[in-house]
């Protein structure tokens, strides 16, 4: 599942395959972009932005787009064969002469001024491993909603930028609170934002994401997938519950002895 840390590799890596060098095909295979051709155009740099990849060109141009839940990009060699899923789920390919990289099942596909990608991500917090990382102001905007439950708070990308539904799990673990409890409630929240830097850096140079310091195989993460299986610290059964507004709701993992609920009791 596409998180801050895996658009963090994402980037560098289409970054190292077209950084610098002018596109030979450049197809956007999404209605709205089905007429513009990139080719010609020199790849200036690809950078992340919590979730969201920027990649711009020269011109003034930046092409947006956003993983979700199961978009990716590859990237092949020359004469290599595409490996990412059909062809008919392909929206992008940027080729040059060493590289092409191939955006499969991408939800979000927009090209818009370098100028202007404020216009599409100017509403994130800051940035868990960008250069804007500020914890101070991610902390600030957590508790500027103190009743918000803190599992919503978390994933909620204008308060701080690239932590997704495992790292929400994970992190409410880590603090041993609910994801139900008010923001207001955790102690000593400046925890929060420290801990999920840590965490995100650990894990932006690995293939597998390790949250326990444990590499082996089912035993990377705390609670999260584990529903009804024992808690890797109490071993009382992990619980799941969907959390979110309407048309929003995510699954979440929590134990509920490391993970008491001093607050609102989840759904179910």
């Amino acid at each position: 599942m596409p998180e801050g840390d895996t658009v963090w590799r994402t980037a560098r890596r289409l970054h190292g395959a077209l950084a610098g060098e002018p596109l030979t095909r450049g197809d956007l295979r999404v209605p709205q972009l089905a007429t513009v051709d990139l080719a010609g155009r020199r790849v200036l740099e690809v950078v992340p932005r919590g979730k969201h990849l920027l990649t711009r060109f020269e011109g003034g141009l930046t092409l947006h787009s956003h993983l979700r839940m199961d978009g990716a990009w590859h990237v092949f060699a020359p004469g290599e064969r595409w490996r990412g899923g059909p062809s008919h789920q392909i929206r992008a390919v940027l080729a040059n002469a060493s590289h092409t990289a191939v955006g499969y099942r991408l939800p979000v596909l927009e090209l818009v001024r370098t100028t202007d990608e404020g216009t599409v991500v100017g509403h994130l917090g800051p940035d868990l491993l960008g250069p804007d990382w500020d914890a101070a102001e991610a902390l600030r905007r957590l508790l500027a909603d103190p009743t918000r439950p803190l599992g919503e708070a978390v994933l909620d990308q204008r308060n701080l930028a690239g932590i997704g539904n495992v790292y929400k799990s994970e992190l409410c673990f880590l603090l041993r609170a609910s994801p139900w409890l008010p923001v207001a409630g955790l102690p000593a929240p400046e925890r929060l934002p420290a801990l999920a830097k840590r965490l995100l850096e650990a894990n932006k140079d690995r293939p597998t994401r390790i949250t326990t310091a444990d590499p082996r195989r089912d035993h990377q993460l705390w609670v999260y997938g584990r529903a009804g299986r024992p808690c890797r610290r109490c071993g009382t059964a992990v619980r799941t519950a969907g959390q979110g507004g309407p048309g929003q709701e995510r699954p979440t993992y929590w134990c509920p002895h490391c993970q008491p609920e001093h607050a609102a009791e989840p759904p179910g």
